[in-house]
């Protein structure tokens, strides 16, 4: 019987011990890294570079979740909904003839949960329409929610001007 205590109580120790330690690694969500997480969102912005580079703008759309929760702040207007910023990116990205350089500096991804991520970065997109070149340089905000087949999807955009 005091064998069997011992294992009970040695077993208790352990689960205990093993879920402060997961609790101290990942926080309340908030703290912690999610590395594997953060790679995923790192490979979904590549994929989207990449979408505006081929000129493909089906594939770049598809990495929004459009829908009545999507929104958009833009250069200080009132807030846009899915329609409007599908609108401007396919008329924008469409027209994109050359992307000369599109860097995101300073990126910063930040994974809660698991589920959900805020990217932020300062844009220095330069982007060729016909022989007009266009220097982008924003303050950008990306809101990902992880959908249920794994993969990252922008359901909130934020732009502003970026001054030195």
């Amino acid at each position: 019987m005091k064998n069997l205590s011992r294992i009970v109580i040695i077993g208790f120790l352990t689960v205990f011990c093993v879920i402060s330690e997961l609790k101290a690694q990942l926080g309340d969500g908030i703290v912690g890294e999610f590395p594997a997480e953060q790679q995923e969102v790192m490979a979904t912005m590549q994929g989207i570079t990449q979408s505006v580079i081929d000129g493909d703008i089906d594939k770049l759309i598809s990495f929004h979740a459009y829908g009545p929760k999507f929104t958009e702040f833009k250069d200080g207007a009132p807030r846009n909904d899915d329609v409007a910023n599908e609108e401007f990116e396919r008329g924008v990205f469409g027209s994109v003839t050359e992307v000369v350089k599109m860097d995101a500096k300073d990126l910063k991804i930040a994974v809660y949960h698991g589920n959900v991520a805020n990217v932020t970065f300062h844009s220095d997109f330069h982007l060729k329409f016909d022989e007009d070149l266009v220097i982008v340089n924003e303050q950008i905000s990306l809101l990902f929610a992880k959908t249920e087949d794994g993969s990252w999807k922008i359901v909130h955009e934020h732009h502003a001007p970026l001054t030195p």
